[in-house]
């Protein structure tokens, strides 16, 4: 198997939450067969959508203690294509340039997998075990991770220590914040709705329309983007309360900063506009972020928590709003209760609902550990920087740490400006250096 060769074939498919992960985690399970490796899968069906875990070993049967390589194998929406400059403007066409290796997944986390493969091969031969290691690709990292969640509910593993992908340019990562996405629904008042209606059957009519634009970026990181909702809802205060909204639409998902958004209204005045009861929702989470900074946890970047409006979509009667808080583990379960709380009020002044789609809650491993100091032991070994860092985001270490199994994330790839943003890339030299690393963290742990 050729790696290159492989990485574009694992950038070319499709698994974006509308597609899927039964695809990719087909390929995957094509590679490791091929390799020697025994494979078993899972399939379940999100809706119409069909998702797949792949959980490969070198042994044939399930030993009773093992050591996990976890990396989820689907991606987020690319966004608009014409954005992707380096990849010819399709995200699915992985480009090599100066060294890097572009296209989505590159750096979070497709290609992690294939390193994980590349190093457990070398090990297929392998008669007797200590603790025998088990690579497992997971689907719904991106939406809620419903993969890591089924393979604990059924009972698929039985690791004590983990390794979990995460784009961290070769740094070792102890601690992540955790993270509650939201939805909110805001209703159109009657009059609003047969106007909207008689509006769009007239043969002559006339609207106006803004786009805003802005940078998207990881909702965790969401100073390095330019949200284009919260400059369209800023925009929203400027303008008379009793506007008439015609469409309202932005972002892709809950977990990017937004980098589009549009805003359609007719000047027609109402007694009770939908805008209004958007403006007054907005000011409610301005209010919440500004005492987000009285807590501050100083192990993270940033050290407060966050808040993130990832999208807006205009349905038949609502206006839906999703988006995402990340919460260092300083913040209790109370301070996490009482925050929902507020919002929830906040909505249902206006008429809204409010509910909690996901909750992760944070998770920090101690660094004196075992799988920490064997960690920075083989990163100093090999010349890579030791220093351990906390992670702003979420990903599958905050479940399985939830059920006794020790926790370390690592993986090739810049995660600022770089994940969840256009050009994603990865140097290719890192995708080597993550290959030896997780050889030599079999051979300390595994053999």
């Amino acid at each position: 198997m050729d790696f290159i060769q492989s990485c574009r074939e694992f950038i070319s498919i499709d698994s974006t939450p509308t597609s899927g992960s039964k695809v990719i985690a087909e390929k995957a399970a094509q590679f490791c067969r091929e390799r020697g490796l025994h494979v078993e899968i899972q399939e379940e069906f999100n809706g119409d959508t069909e998702e797949m875990n792949v959980i490969a070993r070198p042994v044939e049967t399930r030993p009773s203690n093992e050591f996990l390589f976890q990396t989820h194998l689907d991606t987020v929406d690319p966004g608009p294509y014409q954005m992707w400059s380096k990849t010819g403007y399709n995200p699915f066409d992985a480009a090599i340039l100066d060294g890097k290796i572009y296209g989505l997944g590159a750096a979070d986390v497709k290609l992690d997998f294939l390193c994980k493969l590349e190093a457990l091969v070398k090990f297929k031969d392998v008669k007797s075990w200590g603790l025998p290691p088990v690579l497992v690709g997971t689907y719904g990292e991106e939406v809620g991770m419903t993969g890591a969640l089924k393979l604990i509910r059924k009972n698929k593993i039985s690791a004590k220590m983990a390794l979990i992908g995460e784009p961290s340019n070769l740094r070792m990562i102890n601690a992540a914040k955790g993270f509650a996405t939201v939805e909110i629904q805001i209703p159109f008042s009657k009059e609003e709705i047969n106007y909207r209606q008689e509006h769009n059957l007239r043969e002559s009519t006339s609207t106006q329309s803004r786009i805003f634009n802005g940078k998207s970026a990881h909702s965790s990181m969401p100073h390095l983007g330019e949200s284009a909702i919260v400059k369209m809802f800023d925009y929203l205060l400027m303008l008379p309360e009793s506007v008439i909204l015609m469409e309202i639409d932005g972002g892709t998902n809950f977990n990017t900063v937004p980098s589009h958004a549009i805003l359609e209204l007719d000047l027609t005045p109402t007694r009770e506009s939908i805008a209004k009861k958007i403006t007054f929702i907005y000011g409610a989470i301005q209010k919440l972020e500004k005492e987000f900074k009285d807590y501050c946890d100083s192990d993270f970047f940033p050290p407060t928590p966050t808040l993130n409006i990832g999208m807006v979509r205009t349905l038949g009667d609502h206006v839906l709003i999703g988006g995402s808080c990340r919460i260092p583990p300083v913040i209790t379960h109370d301070i996490y209760e009482r925050w929902m709380l507020f919002l929830k009020q906040e909505c249902e002044k206006v008429g809204g609902s409010f509910r909690v789609t996901d909750y992760k809650k944070p998770h920090r491993t101690a660094l004196n550990s075992i799988l920490a100091r064997g960690c920075r032991d083989e990163l100093r070994a090999m010349g890579l920087d030791e220093t351990i860092m906390a992670q702003s985001s979420t990903n599958e270490a905050s479940l399985f740490s939830r059920v006794g199994i020790d926790c370390v994330c690592f993986g090739p790839g810049q995660r600022e400006g770089n994940i969840h943003t256009p050009n994603e890339h990865v140097v290719i030299d890192d995708l080597h250096r993550a290959t030896l690393f997780y050889e030599k963290m079999i051979e300390r742990f595994c053999l």
